[in-house]
């Protein structure tokens, strides 16, 4: 739906209508089955808030699989996605002749279920847009911004710059690391760069992955390799930021050559399969997450680095979490933006966030150096986890979300 409330009187107003203002938007819908009148904001037409070619992919985790797949999004990307059957970690310089796997683990949980999978963007972003304009509790308002809110007891008043006014008892900021929203409602955030910028292409190549993903630690930071379906993958590099201007500045032709340098010719030869792109690098953690009435999510509360490929991961457990807070919330009676569902929600999430920005931080001060002894020390680690079959298979249980607390979309069970 794209139209208003005739009395813009809404239970649940979200603001952003990327992956998680999507996936939220979804998640509430189905859990308050319906009994819920549901906005969605953006500043972008929905269904073209993803570039019509975009080299990006997500590495998926099994919970995040799950969580997609009891809100019926799955189905609609499972033919693109590619299942990760293996991890390999190699650290060494950028002109080294040999990269030594110092670990590589077998990458599933119990059951033999994938504990990973990689997703383009493009197909992900559509599947999500296509079930929510298809549902009758959402409203989708864009293109459209929300300029003002004033909060008081009873109820959130935004005004929008096309629509007018609009009046919910929750108001959720899903509008990205910069979030005009979360500034609105008056959240402050912990925010730096990084003196690097992150890198991401599609490449062909003329040997089969076998669902092989590739982390290489370079001095300028890592250099992933996320197998897509076919004979393809997905680069996600991060590299110091000079740098990363010298090369995007290049030809074709001079952009592969950097690629393949750094791919170590193990897949054959290769061959761009789509656009490069590019961004700065950033950390933010929003200070809280909740306000009266008020609520933050994905990169409006988190940024984190992505040498890991958790941040799309990081903002489905907020949804799931909120999703869950809410509606439980809701069928005890209470009001949908409670004190109490709001405060359950934060307790749920910030802590896991924040530990986890601190990880990626920390890991990529240590791995993206050319220290010859923090190498010493970091290769002395990685292969001390190597030889502990059971510290392997607890990291992939931690990546694949399935440890501590999970929401029950998480687990793929309805709310």
């Amino acid at each position: 739906m794209t139209n208003a409330a005739p009395n813009g009187r809404y239970d649940i107003v979200i603001s952003g209508a990327s992956y998680a203002g999507l996936a939220l938007a979804r998640g509430l819908s189905q859990a308050l089955e319906g009994s819920a009148r549901i906005a969605l904001v953006d500043t972008r037409a929905v269904g073209g808030t993803v570039p019509a070619v975009d080299s990006r992919a997500f590495a998926l985790s099994a919970g995040s699989r799950r969580m997609l797949s009891a809100l019926g999004i799955w189905d609609r990307v499972a033919d693109a996605a590619q299942p990760v059957s293996a991890i390999e970690i190699t650290d060494s310089s950028l002109d080294a002749g040999i990269r030594p796997v110092l670990l590589t683990y077998e990458n599933v949980v119990e059951g033999g279920e994938a504990a990973s999978f990689i997703v383009p963007a493009g197909p992900l972003g559509a599947a999500l847009a296509e079930v929510v304009a298809a549902d009758a509790a959402v409203d989708i308002l864009a293109p459209d911004e929300i300029e003002a809110v004033a909060f008081d007891a009873a109820r959130v008043n935004a005004t929008l710059r096309n629509r007018g006014a609009v009046t919910t008892s929750l108001l959720i900021a899903a509008d990205g690391r910069n979030s005009p929203l979360r500034t609105l409602a008056g959240i402050k955030s912990v925010s730096r760069s990084y003196p690097q910028i992150g890198i991401v292409t599609t490449v062909a190549h003329d040997r089969p992955h076998g669902g092989r993903a590739v982390q290489h630690f370079l001095p300028a930071g890592p250099f992933a390799i996320l197998p897509l379906t076919g004979n393809r993958a997905c680069i996600t590099w991060t590299e110091e930021a000079d740098e990363a201007k010298r090369i995007l500045a290049l030809d074709d032709a001079g952009f592969l050559d950097e690629v393949d340098k750094r791919f170590g010719g193990r897949l054959g030869r290769l061959a761009l399969a789509g656009p490069r792109q590019s961004w700065p690098l950033e950390l933010h953690l929003a200070r809280s997450y909740i306000a009266p009435r008020f609520a933050v999510i994905g990169d409006a509360a988190h940024v984190v680095h992505p040498i890991a490929g958790q941040g799309l991961n990081l903002a489905l457990r907020d949804v799931a979490a909120l999703t869950e807070a809410v509606t439980d919330a809701a069928r005890l009676g209470l009001d949908l933006g409670s004190t109490q569902a709001l405060e359950r929600y934060e307790r749920w999430r910030r802590f896991d966030a924040t530990m986890s920005t601190a990880a990626f931080d920390g890991l990529n001060v240590l791995f993206s150096n050319d220290s010859t002894l923090l190498r010493a020390a970091r290769d002395v680690g990685l292969g001390l986890v190597d030889r502990s079959p059971m510290l392997k298979q607890m990291f992939v249980t931690e990546a694949a979300g399935l440890t501590g607390d999970v929401p029950r979309l998480l687990r793929g069970e309805a709310v």
